[in-house]
């Protein structure tokens, strides 16, 4: 009788806006109407917490707990068949169609169907309840009725006495909300039961191994990013300049021959005058050389470490300096094809040319 009596006060208080304190099978819950904005922040009040601290939602079924989620995602349903009721919570997509104010949930909600009796009847009348530790914010949760209202007070409308909880831990809490089920609490289900279920299953622990690399990548490639400008500059500046080198040399080729045309008489004398034959020799060297020797025409058509360079340039120029390219003549770039014969500087060119598309790598929620 004082049971029946006790079930019914509780669902009056709650229809009433007003909070309850029951049993659960981990520790004791100080509970509200779900649906009623108002009872909720109670709640929050009551044990002093804020809007960014929502609490979950306990349902007297598993159809309730359907009836306010999206979607149980991949493995929500394995989870339910498996440790339902009792102690997991699941936290989940909420339904969007739901009017209701739980805090800032970020449209996620926490539900769990505890294993008691007495708690799964009160849901069962009651409906969904926004249900947290009957405590204050930072302290010990009551395991006990009285340890309850010795925190709570009048805060509380109705205190079900349902005797000790079952458990001093609370329970455990699984975000379904992503593609791999995460540990966001180790409550009273073993994390190993769990990734018997799941498989894997993200913890907090894995979270510092991941930021790291693309921090390192992020830093490799600005730092390359940093390099390749300067060096692009460089060469576009080059580049601008090493032409007109080739443009005035092969005005020397062309005075060269002359040489050769005045040896042709010095050899004539050569057979009557023996020891002149020996000095006629000496100018056909300088005639021989001038093919070859002049330094700016020999150099011209291989132009070694700028020209070299300028095949590389609009490659990087295109990649990392903006309107680089349009400083460089088209018809400028004929010399740069003799850049393969050049060995160090010109193959260094295309390596920096590589280096620069990696600078962009790839530039690339809880509750």
């Amino acid at each position: 009788m004082e049971r029946t009596r006790g079930i019914a006060d509780a669902v009056s208080a709650v229809r009433r806006g007003e909070l309850v304190v029951l049993p659960t099978d981990t520790v004791y819950g100080v509970g509200a109407d779900a649906f009623t904005p108002a009872a909720v922040q109670a709640l929050l009040d009551a044990k002093g917490r804020g809007r960014d601290m929502p609490p979950p939602v306990l349902v007297g079924s598993v159809r309730a707990a359907t009836a306010l989620v999206e979607d149980l995602g991949t493995y929500g349903q394995d989870l339910i068949d498996e440790f339902w009721p009792g102690a997991l919570t699941l936290v989940c997509r909420a339904n969007p169609n739901l009017m209701w104010d739980l805090g800032e949930t970020k449209g996620t909600v926490a539900v769990r169907m505890p294993m008691h009796e007495l708690a799964v009847e009160v849901l069962k009348e009651t409906g969904p309840l926004a249900v947290s530790s009957a405590n204050l914010s930072g302290e010990p949760a009551a395991r006990n009725a009285d340890e309850a209202e010795k925190m709570l007070g009048d805060s509380i409308s109705v205190y079900l006495d349902g005797g000790r909880s079952g458990h001093a831990d609370p329970s455990t809490i699984i975000d379904l909300t992503g593609s791999v089920p995460r540990l966001l609490r180790l409550g009273a289900i073993p994390e190993d039961k769990i990734r018997a279920v799941v498989g894997v299953l993200l913890t907090d622990e894995d979270e510092p191994a991941a930021p790291p690399e693309p921090a390192e990548l992020t830093a490799s490639a600005s730092g390359a990013g940093e390099t390749k400008p300067s060096l692009t500059k460089h060469t576009a500046a080059e580049a601008a300049h090493a032409p007109a080198e080739p443009a005035s040399a092969p005005a020397e080729p062309a005075s060269a021959p002359a040489e050769p045309a005045d040896a042709p008489s010095g050899s004539a004398d050569a057979p009557s005058v023996p020891g002149g034959s020996a000095d006629a020799p000496q100018a056909p060297p300088e005639s021989a050389d001038a093919p070859s020797v002049p330094p700016e025409a020999a150099n011209a058509p291989d132009v070694p470490p700028e020209a070299a360079d300028a095949p590389g340039t609009p490659q990087e120029e295109a990649g990392l300096v903006a309107g680089a390219a349009e400083t460089t003549d088209p018809d400028k770039s004929k010399p740069e094809q003799a850049a393969p014969n050049v060995p160090e500087e010109a193959a260094d060119a295309p390596k920096a040319a590589e280096a620069g598309p990696a600078a962009p790598a790839k530039p690339n929620d809880d509750q």
